[in-house]
């Protein structure tokens, strides 16, 4: 069971870099990179460990998900899918990220 219940995105992103995931993933063309290690993994390389999903308030195409990773060198970050249509993230690569076993 998740420990976090989250109001916005923003407070969501601050307190889970509060608690190690500092690093930002971005989903590109072929593969998932850490903005600021500018390091490059493949999704087998990664793993979900948590999501958190958020709805706008007046427009439903203002939901985004907030998805907690963990690389297999250690580095630890968040990745911001938002479901509007102008995300730039790569889906499908995302959802080839395996979710963690509790």
């Amino acid at each position: 069971m998740d420990k976090h219940s989250f109001d916005t995105l923003s407070e969501a992103v601050n307190t889970l870099t509060k608690e190690g995931y500092i690093e930002d993933f971005e989903a590109g063309y072929n593969c998932i990179k850490a903005l600021y290690s500018k390091k490059e993994y493949q999704p087998h390389e990664l793993k979900i460990t948590a999501s958190y999903r958020f709805e706008g308030m007046t427009n439903p195409e203002d939901q985004a998900t907030v998805f907690t990773i963990e690389a297999t060198d250690g580095i630890k970050g968040t990745l911001v899918m938002s479901y509007s249509a102008e995300h730039n993230q790569n889906e499908e690569l995302i959802k080839k990220i395996p979710f963690a076993k509790d």
